[in-house]
């Protein structure tokens, strides 16, 4: 005979009472695994905390005095740049002072770039080419604003200068992928034609007039340099002509590019 399928008995039911003593057991375990972390762990927890909280206050309360410092530094280079703008280069020299011993590295170059431009507003060349070197060997000032000094050092003393001194100093600079490939290529290219080198100062004056990063009037300067040293430096001649304000109607068909930059420059 086939056995008649019963239904499997379920487990017991837990009575109200011992389920919820079996709750306060847990949670009172639960309640004893807390407090016995807390002996083992607790004051490593509050030391790490308190340290925590103490290292946000210091930076929030150095952060703040940080900023402030910049503003304070801001303010006084505004202040004399001001100066300088109303010719009172004594002045504006005075009022960056402080910011050599006490400023950032960008406040001190800043600093010392501006009182060397009022020196040299001053007729003080030397006092000048002491600041400018100065930033040029200052390891902490923005690369650019070194080279920068170093530039205006040589622009300042260049009459007192061998040609070769001003060439072994800026040739590094003088290079088409410099940022300061004009004003420092433009030196050395006229060291160049004063020491005898031509050549040198011809390929030179031409790079610079081809590259149309450079200010025009500095292309315009070394267009004309090059052409008097009979090197080519005009890449398009209608242009050229236009940008000049020179009608190319009267030029010869078969014109060189030498005969339309003197046409230019004469005009």
């Amino acid at each position: 005979m086939a056995r008649i399928p019963t239904t499997p008995s379920s487990p017991p039911a837990v009575p109200a009472e011992d389920d919820i003593l079996i709750r306060e057991i847990d949670e009172a375990v639960r309640q004893d695994d807390a407090l016995e972390f807390l002996r083992n762990h607790g004051p490593k927890l509050l030391g790490g905390i308190i340290a925590l909280i103490a290292g946000l206050g210091g930076y929030m309360v150095w952060d703040n005095y940080r900023e402030g410092q910049l503003e304070t530094q801001s303010e006084t280079l505004i202040s004399a740049l001001d100066a300088a703008n109303q010719r009172d280069f004594a002045g504006a020299s005075e009022k960056v002072a402080p910011l050599l011993d006490d400023g950032s590295a960008g406040a001190r170059t800043a600093a010392r770039m501006l009182q060397a431009a009022a020196a040299l507003e001053q007729g003080e060349v030397d006092k000048a080419s002491g600041l400018y070197q100065q930033v040029a060997a200052d390891a902490d000032a923005p690369p650019a604003l070194r080279d920068l000094a170093t530039i205006r050092d040589v622009a300042a003393r260049y009459d007192r200068m061998k040609p070769a001194d001003v060439i072994a100093k800026l040739g590094p600079l003088a290079k088409p992928d410099n940022p300061w490939f004009g004003s420092a290529g433009e030196l050395v290219a006229m060291a160049y034609l004063e020491s005898g080198n031509r050549a040198e100062a011809g390929k030179l004056f031409a790079q610079i007039a081809k590259d149309e990063e450079q200010p025009d009037t500095l292309r315009s300067r070394a267009r004309q340099m090059a052409g008097l040293l009979g090197v080519d430096a005009v890449v398009d001649v209608k242009k050229l002509l236009e940008d000049e304000g020179v009608s190319s109607a009267g030029m010869r068909a078969g014109g060189t590019a030498a005969t339309a930059a003197a046409t230019a420059s004469a005009e």
